[in-house]
């Protein structure tokens, strides 16, 4: 009985344990049309502040593990100022990765990218911009002037690449 309290306490300690008091269906949703972002900042892989401009045009959001790498994937293919020179932002979710597993494995791996990537790093701001969309698709959210004008999914590399064009 020891051994197995000690493996389930170990378990929960590798896995991560998180309140998770916010429920996603409880939160308003953040990406719906006609909504700002003017006040989305986070960090990025780098700890450095990044936050929308006027001039952003698209941010593109990443919930999954799979849609992270098929978003860091398909921009590692690109020149590192492909964002930017399309007004774009890259936003990946790795809340829920176990905080050991994030600083030993995820944020190293992330800082060998050329491109930039905030980082949503607590589950309270991943339920808000998760609240009432498919995260299990990459999503792009158009924008003009920080206002929300339109929402898409992709699934695939190529689907991004001609969301970007």
């Amino acid at each position: 009985m020891r051994n197995l309290i000690l493996a389930a306490a170990t378990t929960l300690f590798l896995l991560g344990c998180s309140d998770k008091s916010e429920n996603s269906a409880d939160l308003a949703p953040q990406l719906v049309k006609g909504k700002s972002l003017q006040e989305l900042s986070l960090n990025d892989q780098f700890e450095k502040p990044q936050a929308l401009t006027a001039d952003t045009k698209k941010v593109i959001f990443a919930f999954t593990k799979d849609t992270g790498h098929l978003g860091n994937d398909f921009f590692a293919t690109q020149d590192p100022d492909y964002l930017p020179q399309r007004d774009a932002l890259f936003i990946a979710d790795i809340s829920q990765a176990p905080s050991l597993i994030r600083s030993m494995f995820v944020l190293p791996g992330l800082k060998e990218l050329k491109h930039s990537v905030m980082l949503i790093m607590e589950d309270s701001d991943s339920a808000k911009y998760q609240a009432q969309v498919d995260s299990e698709n990459i999503l792009i959210v158009d924008v003009d002037t920080f206002v929300i004008t339109g929402i898409s999914y992709v699934g695939t590399e190529k689907e991004l690449k001609e969301a970007l064009q």
